[in-house]
């Protein structure tokens, strides 16, 4: 496992079009998680010596969750990168957060990186997928990063059909526009993530597809990280295979890392529209 996904909640600052995991202002179906129920995952990502390299945060907003902060400092104390996901609107830019991510990257510099949700370049096909009046105060997320000198990527998608050629050369155009130090045609600086579409006729993958798409199973999310959810209600988290199906129950692997060191059966319509197909990982 190289990479160990938080899921800090499924509350959101928005309700987006096409949200990978419908988070929303109202959808509470995972539960913020706790610096105390963190600490218990990277205490046995210590304890039993796993190969991971670098966390990642996701939600919901993860800036909503009120101990962010401090799950931040946690993972960054024990040496793991950081990768953390954000709309980079309202709830990042409140000033204790902006205090906060000044002091953490000060502290650990090169060790965190912010992504950054710019669904597409046109800010009319933006706002079709978070909303209106979404696209101005993710700018202004976008120039305090930058004016900060904060590490930050973005991440855009592919569901209006253009080539990857055409987007990378149009974020390119946008990212000179903005004054931001982004290289859109480096993969990992822009990741254009495929579409999940859950009413779409999904082909089924077998193991004969590995070959004849010359895919590698160790490269999909699944073979290399796990995501730490707390469901509604639950008494404690649970470690579920993907960043993608945090609902799904024949996917929650258990309540300990060592319980979810597993096989994972690529049958959900996710694992081959996003991953197999698709190309899609969340990981940095």
């Amino acid at each position: 496992m190289k990479t160990l996904w938080l899921n800090t909640g499924t509350l959101c600052n928005i309700t987006c079009e096409n949200c990978y995991i419908e988070s929303s202002p109202a959808n509470d179906r995972l539960s913020y998680l706790s610096l105390d129920e963190v600490n218990g995952f990277l205490g046995e990502l210590r304890r039993d010596s796993w190969p991971t390299e670098e966390i990642g945060i996701t939600g919901g907003e993860p800036f909503m969750n009120p101990h962010i902060l401090p799950i931040m400092q946690a993972c960054l104390q024990r040496g793991y990168r950081l990768l953390v996901l954000t709309n980079a609107m309202r709830p990042m830019l409140r000033p204790k957060i902006q205090a906060g991510l000044l002091d953490l990257a000060k502290q650990f510099p090169s060790m965190l990186t912010l992504r950054v949700s710019v669904d597409h370049f046109d800010p009319k096909i933006h706002e079709q997928e978070r909303g209106a009046d979404s696209w101005q105060p993710m700018i202004r997320g976008l120039r305090w990063l930058q004016q900060n000198a904060l590490t930050f990527h973005v991440a855009g998608r592919t569901r209006w059909g253009e080539s990857e050629a055409a987007l990378r050369q149009d974020y390119q155009q946008l990212f000179s526009e903005l004054g931001l130090n982004v290289d859109a045609q480096d993969s990992q600086a822009l990741v254009l993530f495929p579409e999940i579409d859950p009413a779409a006729e999904v082909p089924e993958i077998t193991s004969a597809c590995w070959g004849i798409l010359d895919v590698e199973p160790n490269n999909t999310m699944c073979a290399t990280s796990r995501m730490v959810v707390k469901h509604k209600g639950a008494s404690a988290p649970a470690v579920m295979a993907c960043t993608l199906l945090a609902y799904d129950g024949q996917f929650n692997l258990g309540a300990t890392l060592a319980q979810a060191n597993r096989t994972v059966p690529l049958n959900h319509a996710s694992c081959a529209k996003f991953c197999v197909l698709g190309g899609g990982s969340c990981s940095g």
